[in-house]
């Protein structure tokens, strides 16, 4: 969320971040909304000011002005009953136009209209030439009977799957590795729930915008988090924290759900883009001072890189132009991991940086040592890996000529030692 007096400042700096994000929200209005509100107070408090005084006269009047006084006392409740009206009617579309509002994205975030115009910063790792025809990892993976995708969809629909065997041991290697990955650096892990009040979804900028892509149980009032960046972010909502407790840095692994409406035929074929998927995240919450901002966004982006150069993928790093960022990101890093069956890198994590447009929303604040004031914190995310997706370039870029696979070096401790998944006679 974004400090209205930001906003009243220079409304023209919202306006065009919401061209430029592609998000549609009237500026103009919400400060109409904010004025009249404000002028709404300010008559309240004279009148509660007012009638204090002549409540106090009243014992002290006889006659004609003890009567007049009290009729004006009348008048003066009618019209406040009008004001108060006026603000129940008001205040709600006016924190509607508030939640809609997006951060500005940073100054050296390109111009786009989407995904296809993020700028490349670099590429890491060399894409694998074959010496013969490669196969795609839902063949390779009916063929070593470790993905079923038939089952899957039989089970729950379409983009869902069942991994088997070797496959599901390769996943949660994956997922052992990136957690072992994250305690050595020192982050704090955490187990945490999927089902996520309406305040949560609301906090961390998922709600609104995002209700379409997410599951909701409509006899609880609870959704399904698409990611523990939700459970994580949320987990000091409304807390004043210490500034020597900052920075706070956690990372958990959690089943996440997405519904991925409106996706019809984009991304449909094997274990790209599916309903539920179990992913690492890492979050960090710091002081509100830019610099420790970029400096976290850099280190959280070092992290999934540290796991992608483990597994030892090629990928490219790629800066989010404004037609992609979410409405409360200021800049995102993504990590595109080379798929040969893509024919192209595809994105696998995102590293987001949003300042204290999180921290408005869940009120997450620390005490300033030097001022005393309460301050919004600032925070960040990103995806340390999810699975199933990296197993699309895990399969396809460690295959072989016979069909097997052979498991990446970095795996081989969280699968007894197993070199090679090679169909089971």
């Amino acid at each position: 969320m974004i400090d209205i007096k930001e906003i009243h400042k220079d409304p023209e700096k919202f306006k065009e971040a919401a061209k430029v994000k592609g998000f549609e929200v009237d500026i103009d209005r919400l400060l109409e909304l904010e004025q009249t509100l404000k002028q709404a107070g300010q008559k309240l408090q004279e009148i509660a000011t007012e009638k204090n005084r002549l409540g106090k006269s009243i014992p002290n009047l006889t006659g004609d002005k003890k009567e007049s006084t009290i009729n004006h006392l009348s008048e003066l409740k009618e019209i406040q009953s009008r004001y108060e009206e006026q603000m129940k009617e008001l205040q709600p579309e006016f924190e509607k136009l508030l939640l809609q509002v997006p951060q500005p994205p940073d100054e050296d975030v390109p111009i786009g209209k989407d995904d296809t115009e993020n700028v490349q910063i670099r590429t890491e790792g060399k894409i694998r030439e074959f010496d013969f025809e490669p196969k795609d990892h839902v063949e390779l993976g009916q063929e070593l009977g470790i993905i079923d995708i038939e089952r899957g969809v039989k089970l729950a629909g379409t983009r869902n799957y069942l991994l088997k065997g070797d496959g599901a041991l390769l996943h949660w290697a994956v997922l052992r590795l990136a957690v072992d990955a994250m305690v050595q650096k020192g982050y704090v892990p955490m187990s945490v729930p999927v089902l996520m009040k309406e305040e949560a979804m609301t906090g961390t900028g998922f709600f609104p915008g995002s209700e379409e892509q997410t599951y909701q149980t409509v006899r609880d009032n609870l959704n399904l988090a698409g990611t523990a960046e939700v459970p994580l972010t949320a987990y000091h909502m409304g807390e004043i924290l210490n500034a020597d407790e900052l920075p706070l840095k956690y990372f958990g692994l959690s089943s996440c759900f997405r519904r991925e409406a409106g996706a019809a035929g984009k991304d449909t074929y094997g274990l790209y883009r599916i309903h539920q998927f179990d992913k690492v995240e890492q979050v960090v919450i710091c002081k509100n001072i830019v610099e420790e901002s970029n400096k976290f966004h850099h280190e959280i982006l070092a992290n999934a890189e540290a796991v992608m150069q483990a597994l030892e993928l090629p990928y490219r790093v790629v800066i989010v132009c404004t037609g992609d960022l979410g409405r409360g990101q200021a800049r995102k890093f993504d990590i595109e991991a080379w798929m040969p069956s893509r024919g192209k890198y595809s994105e696998t994590h995102s590293a987001s940086k949003l300042y204290d447009f999180q921290a408005r929303r869940l009120n997450l604040r620390y005490k300033d040592p030097a001022t005393k004031k309460n301050i919004f914190c600032h925070t960040l995310n990103n995806t340390v890996i999810a699975s199933p997706r990296i197993l699309i370039p895990i399969l396809e870029l460690y295959q072989n000529a016979d069909g097997s696979v052979t498991v990446p070096k970095a795996l081989r401790p969280y699968m007894n030692g197993k070199e090679k998944i090679v169909k089971r006679k």
